[in-house]
């Protein structure tokens, strides 16, 4: 089997999920609160998760979801499915169109192909390191903007709300806010926009997919202080990242971001 096997998977995956969520109308459907961090899910991430743990699993390959009991049989495995069922679900449940199916695989914990699926603007982001990215079918890249040019960047809504984003309204940023971080890093990815960047941590799932995407379109997405994130590891958190073109990566860490 080979990579343009496996994209094909993160495909049939991403289009199976995106049925099995159909049913479900974003703007009114009812929600729970998980026990853990009161975060909402509904029976559409549910459906998802199941359809998706069918399809791209094999035998002595891990798996790892937001919305499924954690197996730590993974961390052992060379192969490793992580993925989002629905990125968003905020965004899902209040009917705002920024929520996204993610897919990511690892392989001794680096990101090497993913996808993503954001039903509600028909924007399929799928690749791989071996076969590029494309976007609905097109080949895509990392957009790769001039020195002094500005930078357009997606940020979470919720830390634009915070204040956390008031240092970087400047010229040298057109800052757009947007909910799902897969679907912010499929846009990186597809050329879409130049970055995205949060400073707070995330789970694997929200981005394994998304930073197998930036990688394969000629893009880099790393820690704040420059350094490489690592995959499946045992509590599956890291601390922040930065997905950009090397350029404009390069730039934002030396010149915004380390302390």
């Amino acid at each position: 089997m080979g990579r343009a096997d496996d994209v094909e998977r993160i495909r049939e995956g991403l289009l199976a999920a995106a049925e099995a969520v159909r049913p479900f109308t974003p703007g009114d459907v009812a929600f729970e609160r998980k026990e853990a961090r009161g975060d909402p899910v509904t029976a559409a991430d549910h459906a998802a998760d199941a359809v998706l743990k069918e399809i791209l699993p094999n035998a002595g390959e891990g798996w790892l979801s937001e919305e499924s009991v954690d197996d730590a049989a993974r961390l052992d495995c060379e192969r490793v499915w992580v993925v989002d069922p629905i990125d968003g679900t905020r965004e899902f449940i209040e009917g705002i169109p920024e929520w996204c199916i993610s897919i990511g695989l690892l392989e001794r914990g680096v990101p090497v192909a993913g996808g993503i699926f954001n039903p509600a603007t028909a924007e399929l982001v799928l690749g791989s390191v071996e076969t590029g990215v494309t976007y609905n079918g097109a080949d895509a890249s990392v957009s790769e903007p001039d020195s002094g040019e500005q930078v357009t960047v997606l940020a979470s809504r919720s830390e634009i709300k915070r204040g956390e984003w008031a240092r970087f309204v400047d010229d040298r940023f057109q800052v757009t806010p947007c909910g799902s971080v897969a679907y912010k890093l499929g846009l990186v990815a597809a050329g879409r926009v130049d970055a995205t960047w949060t400073l707070v941590p995330k789970s694997e799932w929200d981005v394994v997919g998304g930073t197998a995407l930036v990688r394969a379109a000629g893009g880099v997405v790393t820690l704040a202080d420059g350094e490489a994130p690592r995959f499946n590891k045992a509590k599956p958190i890291f601390p922040n990242y930065v997905a950009a073109g090397k350029a404009v990566s390069d730039s934002l860490i030396n010149e915004w971001l380390r302390p």
